[in-house]
């Protein structure tokens, strides 16, 4: 199944709090009425361990938040970011709190589907 990993940081000047409040308010229920999306998480992170082929040991942690978008399928959700919602009031409103986002897009390889 085809799910995009959303990881962001925000600006320096914002409050979390805020931030949370407005993903409540207006991310959340934008993201999760798209109709390429079957569900939304977004979570903080707390830990970050890395490895360079030893045991694992405590990291920096490169990106405060991190969202996963389970999708139908990646046709679909481009589509659905295509459209002037999204383009024209979501995008502009999330880069208003983004200092910093990497996306991936990922296909699950196990268990079999």
């Amino acid at each position: 199944m085809p799910k995009m990993i959303i990881m962001y940081n925000l600006k320096d000047d914002l409050k979390e709090e805020d931030f949370v409040n407005w993903v409540h308010e207006f991310k959340g229920p934008f993201i999760t009425g798209l109709s390429s999306v079957k569900s939304y998480i977004l979570s903080k992170t707390e830990t970050a361990l890395e490895s360079t082929g030893g045991p694992l040991e405590p990291a920096e942690i490169p990106y405060s938040i991190v969202g996963i978008v389970d999708v139908t399928s990646m046709e679909a959700y481009a589509k659905d970011q295509a459209t002037p919602a999204y383009k024209d009031d979501f995008t502009p409103q999330m880069m208003k709190w983004v200092k910093k986002m990497t996306y991936l897009k990922v296909r699950e390889f196990f268990p079999k589907t």
